[in-house]
């Protein structure tokens, strides 16, 4: 047996563990669900109402902190400017926080006594136990992923298209919105999808910020505490399989407006 087949094995057979690892306990899982449990947590509207809650909550705070985060991330791809790397540093800084003292950091920001809380109560509104503030601790914990999804999308587009364009007159908008934006949209749309993936599985986070309105994290860590395994177990299948849904729509799209640009690129040309 030669040196590159002994190789080849060896690398076969760790990369075999490592999805048996993955796969494992999602399987056991699902073998251990009784069908009668699964069936009356399908029907449980409490269950219902929390992924439902988790879904919208997620999908809502990726869209809006996406507004932001896709020029941050151009940016960061493009410019130059002094304590660069300190900055790429701080975005990656929630990934590496333990969760619960994100959820205690941000709940110093948007309680009555934070900065941002003492905003949202001059308009009557108290983020701690609220969507908004469910969305604000998804986000923060999530956040780094688009960033960096998008900055190294914008990375690899040539810079030299968006010179070119510039010096036949477009401006600094039409070119990031014509050029830069539609090379790089894999990229961050894969970041998007990663966001809203983190976000609704975030659980550390959240419970700080808000115990109730209860997302599928909390519910399902709220039935294991107070029943057991097999209270939990068929909620989790459940959760599992609705987000599995949700995020194979969302990669299906994607691939639709790929296809669409595509065909656009190709008709202009």
């Amino acid at each position: 047996m030669s040196r590159n087949s002994i190789f080849t094995w060896i690398v076969m057979i760790l990369s075999s563990l490592m999805l048996l690892f993955i796969l494992a306990p999602l399987a056991g899982m699902f073998m251990h669900t009784g069908g009668s449990e699964f069936l009356e947590t399908i029907k449980d509207k409490e269950v219902h109402q929390s992924i439902w809650l988790t879904l919208w909550i997620s999908f809502t705070a990726t869209f809006i902190f996406a507004i932001g985060a896709v020029p941050f991330a151009w940016m960061l791809a493009r410019k130059n400017f002094p304590l660069k790397n300190v900055v790429q540093g701080i975005i990656d800084l929630p990934i590496v926080l333990p969760h619960t003292a994100a959820g205690i950091a941000l709940l110093g920001f948007i309680s009555r006594d934070g900065f941002l809380g003492k905003v949202a109560s001059i308009f009557g509104l108290n983020l701690v136990n609220h969507p908004s503030g469910i969305a604000l601790a998804m986000a923060f914990v999530s956040l780094p992923f688009l960033i960096n999804a998008a900055r190294d999308g914008f990375a690899a587009v040539p810079e030299r298209l968006e010179k070119a364009a510039l010096n036949l007159g477009a401006s600094h908008t039409k070119v990031f919105f014509t050029i830069s934006l539609p090379l790089a949209w894999r990229s961050i749309t894969t970041g998007f999808v990663m966001m809203f993936a983190r976000g609704m599985s975030e659980f550390g986070a959240v419970v700080i910020i808000a115990y109730h309105p209860m997302i599928a994290p909390v519910l399902i860590y709220e039935r294991f505490s107070s029943y057991g395994l097999n209270y939990a177990r068929p909620a989790s299948v459940f959760f599992i399989l609705v987000a599995l849904l949700f995020l194979i729509a969302l990669r299906l799209l994607t691939l639709k407006r790929k296809e669409k640009l595509i065909n656009t690129d190709a008709q202009t040309d």
